[in-house]
């Protein structure tokens, strides 16, 4: 599983706009071939940046998304909304530490 995360900082006056996208779509993105797990964060301290948290069986089925139109229109919108340039990354949990 790979695990892909996604930090946003938005114009403070563009958050509404980003949220009533997200909302709009979110069903759409949870349910791409591929998508396991999806939320949405956002900073205890910086109203402004968000977070994508989200589990894709394997990078093929994220690049999958990345290149279909739910992708490409859902980022068009929403990059015109940043403040600063958003940081992704993807990762593979190695270990989960319970008590």
């Amino acid at each position: 599983m790979l695990i892909r995360i996604v930090r946003m900082t938005f114009h403070e006056e563009a958050v509404s706009d980003f949220l009533e996208n997200f909302e709009k779509n979110k069903v759409a993105i949870r349910n791409s071939a591929g998508c396991k797990h999806l939320e949405l964060w956002r900073d205890e301290n910086e109203k402004n940046v968000f977070i994508t948290y989200s589990h894709w069986e394997n990078e093929d089925y994220l690049n999958q998304y990345r290149d279909s139109d739910l992708f490409k229109s859902v980022w068009s919108f929403t990059k015109q909304l940043f403040s600063a340039r958003p940081v992704a990354f993807s990762s593979k949990k190695i270990q989960e530490v319970e008590s």
